[in-house]
């Protein structure tokens, strides 16, 4: 794999059949499908194949969207989705292509294509694939320019110019894409689903204000705000598709400046782009359906990005499982760790772990750790490959540990030097996978607290992470005597290899 191929925290994806349900069932789609099972083996429609008014009318009753203000335009959108993806064929009359003629006259003949038998008698791959084709066509849609900026430029006599209208194509895909993104990493990391949607705001700002900046500029909060109501564009076209759940934002908050729409520049005191936490439903709440997270995962494979799911490292070597466990999510590294674990019997499972966990390089620790949380999922039917490694000095501590946390009887007390190199290996495993945290900090006063002469026997522990260990503690403990001690216990370590 090449080094430079970004890689997603893992996620865990529906059944084929449930998100092809998913897909039949989206607004959008369900719509274009119903519309090709009307158009049958005959409607006349326009050029290009668009309904004509008659035909426009009689389906968007048809929809049952005739109630609705925007019912022609739903019904407009669905017909054009059905073209886009083949469950509708356009075959145009020549006589009427030659003669040019009325817009609102029959100008050719739709009927249900292909596809549309696909829906019935495919697999649930074929409807998934047929979805994905479609959704392509809706988030170029999103992400084209206003319609009327474009009417009203060349109703003025004047071409079309891009620069003119403030709309970079590549840019507005790119950003479209990495919002999905962002939206894709939440998921993944558990902070974003339906139940537990994003706050616009706080989307916006993902992609508009620098990490390393404290507090946003009023021109960074206008951009915020900017980018709030293009997305608030995008999305509204975006969840009929079923790729994601919206709410959109509060017409109340919306003003209009020069023909565009803008988050007000405070309501309620709140200020544009970061509303406070009573405020921020209003802003618009979005989040990745499954169906969205499948899609957005396939659109990423597509572009070379390492997408991996729950599950992949289930036949791998426990070396391999080991080593992506640390950089896992908690909920899918216990998931992960679950399905490595059925596919073998706890004391062959347990034995592969073990070995896998020893070595004194910088990732070992790590290891060791993932070792010991994955050896947790086992019940006593591991014990014996634990006992087997009661006296090696990489094993026998955490050995000993989990022996003790399973009931197990009649454990041999270790040695001072394997309670020190358990200690040196447990403090640089937290260090690799939280830095030099506040819980990490009470572990080491609780440390040096309990025993007088820790720091005097520390040093002499044959870790490679000894040093690095007791510089920690001397940046870590808050009495400055004790932080002078490890720092001098740090240099003899030093010094000693």
């Amino acid at each position: 794999m090449p080094a430079d191929r970004p890689t997603m925290p893992p996620v865990r994806l529906h059944s084929d059949a449930e998100l092809a349900r998913d897909a039949l069932s989206a607004p959008l789609f369900a719509r274009a499908v119903r519309l090709a099972r009307w158009a049958g083996e005959g409607t006349p429609v326009g050029a290009g194949g668009e309904l004509l008014s008659d035909q426009l009318r009689v389906a968007t009753e048809l929809l049952g969207l005739d109630k609705e203000e925007d019912g022609p335009a739903y019904t407009a959108e669905a017909w054009q989705l059905a073209l886009d993806t083949g469950l509708v064929d356009f075959t145009e009359d020549e006589e009427a292509e030659a003669a040019g003629g009325p817009s609102d006259e029959p100008s050719g003949t739709a009927t249900a294509g292909e596809e549309l038998a696909g829906l019935t008698s495919g697999s649930p791959q074929d409807v998934l694939d047929l979805w994905l084709s479609g959704l392509e066509t809706v988030l170029a849609d999103a992400a084209a320019p206003d319609l009327g900026d474009i009417v009203d430029q060349i109703s003025e006599g004047g071409d079309l110019d891009l620069d003119a209208i403030d709309w970079n194509p590549e840019e507005e895909a790119d950003f479209l894409d990495g919002v999905l993104g962002n939206l894709y990493v939440l998921t993944a990391l558990g902070e974003g689903s339906p139940e537990r949607p994003v706050p616009l705001p706080a989307l916006a700002a993902s992609m508009i204000v620098p990490d390393d900046m404290d507090e946003p500029t009023d021109d960074i909060l206008e951009e915020v705000s900017d980018a709030m109501m293009r997305l608030d564009d995008q999305f509204r076209v975006l969840a009929p598709t079923g790729l994601l759940d919206y709410q959109p934002v509060d017409e109340s908050l919306i003003e209009e400046v020069d023909g565009e729409g803008h988050i007000r520049e405070s309501v309620d005191g709140v200020p544009s782009g970061l509303p406070e936490e009573e405020d921020v439903t209003r802003y618009g709440m979005v989040a990745l359906t499954p169906l969205g997270v499948f899609a957005v995962r396939n659109r990423m494979l597509e572009a070379g990005v390492d997408a991996p799911l729950v599950g992949d490292l289930a036949g791998r070597g426990a070396d391999v499982l080991l080593a992506a466990l640390p950089h896992y999510p908690g909920p899918a590294a216990q998931a992960e760790a679950e399905l490595w674990l059925a596919r073998r019997t706890p004391p062959d499972a347990a034995r592969e772990l073990l070995a896998a966990a020893r070595g004194d390089d910088a990732d070992a620790p790590l290891r060791r750790l993932s070792c010991q949380q994955t050896l947790s999922l086992l019940g006593a039917e591991a014990a014996p490959a634990l006992r087997e490694v009661l006296d090696d000095l990489h094993l026998g501590g955490l050995a000993r540990v989990w022996l003790a946390e399973t009931g197990a009887t009649d454990i041999p007390e270790p040695g001072e030097a394997m309670v020190f190199w358990l200690t040196i290996d447990t403090i640089a495993a937290q260090l690799a996978v939280g830095g030099e945290s506040e819980e990490l900090r009470g572990l080491v006063e609780g440390l040096v607290g309990q025993h007088s002469g820790f720091l005097d026997a520390a040093w002499r522990v044959d870790h490679p992470a000894t040093a690095e260990v007791l510089e920690a503690m001397g940046r870590l403990h808050p009495d400055k005597k004790v932080a002078k001690e490890a720092r001098k216990a740090a240099y003899k370590a030093r010094s000693r290899g």
